[in-house]
């Protein structure tokens, strides 16, 4: 019998189906995602995994693996997972989907404005946790990405499978990818799956620290070699997720947000 893991969450059936969307780039070579065993409007049940201690040579993997999951393409910018049952945002943080392709951003600089800075910029000046100065700082911020200033190509894989718009994992922090010693170096679990641009999973990783984090980005880089300048873009693809943590947990992730804002305006 496969060890499991249960929990609950604001919407389980949305969550399994960004596993099980993910999994189809399994076969392919991309990243190992947690089994869904038995979902729920209520429970998700999971697949288990084993930790193993961090390597070198499993993050070269695991990196590799990564770009294939992202080479296996979404339908648009902010687009849900196919199965997707639920509202139009996925996670505690609300972060909102696009679930209307005829709603959907033309660009990834239009989404990542209208659907992460614009978005959580103005719950934090609804709740007053920032004033009217940082609320300038995040509008020409938006500005700037509505206007293209941001916007490359996606790594060649992506490309080379025909698609503008990556699968990616959408909360790649340290504590959703799990070193298993497989054959794919890690294990994906807790998806905020959506449409998007692969070098924001990248970026995530590095909010918090990642071991071997360096020997992920070359084992991503050999199999699909990335936009130039990619790495000057990393803290501009961390903010999505650090302004949304400063949404949920305020603290030193507001000062945190705001220089990273700083760096692109």
């Amino acid at each position: 019998m496969t060890d499991s893991f249960v929990k609950s969450g604001p919407n389980p059936l949305g969550e399994a189906a960004g596993l099980r969307w993910l999994a189809e780039a399994h076969s392919d070579g991309g990243a190992r995602i947690a089994e869904v065993i038995d979902v729920s409007e209520q429970r998700l049940e999971i697949e288990h995994i084993d930790s193993a201690p961090p390597s070198a040579a499993g993050a070269r993997a695991f990196g590799a693996a990564l770009a294939r999951t992202h080479a296996a393409g979404a339908s648009w910018w902010g687009c849900p997972p196919d199965g997707w049952s639920g509202p139009a945002w996925v996670g505690n943080s609300q972060t909102p989907l696009v679930v209307n392709d005829a709603e959907a951003p033309a660009t990834w600089g239009q989404f990542y404005a209208q659907h992460r800075i614009e978005e959580f910029a103005r719950r934090l000046r609804a709740d007053g946790v920032i004033g009217a100065d940082d609320a300038r700082l995040y509008d020409r911020l938006a500005a700037r990405l509505d206007n293209g200033d941001f916007d490359v190509a996606q790594p060649q894989l992506v490309r080379g499978a025909g698609h503008a718009v990556a699968r990616v994992h959408g909360d790649m922090w340290s504590g959703n990818v799990l070193y298993d010693g497989a054959s794919t170096g890690a294990a994906l679990i807790d998806p905020m799956a959506h449409g998007g641009h692969a070098e924001t999973d990248l970026a995530t990783l590095s909010v918090f620290g990642f071991p071997y984090l360096d020997d992920v980005y070359a084992g991503y880089d050999e199999a699909s070699p990335l936009a130039d300048g990619w790495s000057e873009r990393v803290g501009l693809h961390q903010l999505g997720i650090v302004i949304m943590h400063a949404h949920l947990f305020g603290g030193s992730y507001i000062g945190a947000s705001a220089r990273l804002a700083e760096q692109y305006v």
